[in-house]
């Protein structure tokens, strides 16, 4: 298996926009462990910008494209926290 097709977590947001999409996502891998595989499905059309720019923001590994609608990301140990209502925004602070 490549390092994009190994077994993890596959989250299911096709026909979520994207603040929506990344909420919903980041709900999803809350509880799971650094180095766990992420596989995105999304059908909304900024995804292929929106996720690698909003793992650059948390600090998470973008893997990039699976296939037509899925993305592969990594989860890192300390991901950067985001605003609860707002995944582009940091915590006030």
């Amino acid at each position: 298996m490549t390092d994009r097709q190994e077994s993890g977590i596959t989250f299911d947001g096709r026909g979520l926009l994207c603040v929506t999409l990344l909420l919903r996502l980041r709900a999803a891998i809350a509880d799971a462990p650094a180095g766990t595989l992420v596989h995105v499905r999304a059908t909304d059309p900024a995804a292929p910008l929106d996720l690698p720019a909003w793992c650059h923001l948390t600090g998470h590994d973008y893997l990039g494209p699976v296939d037509d609608d899925t993305y592969a990301l990594r989860l890192t140990a300390d991901p950067t926290p985001t605003r609860a209502d707002a995944p582009w925004h940091r915590p006030a602070g």
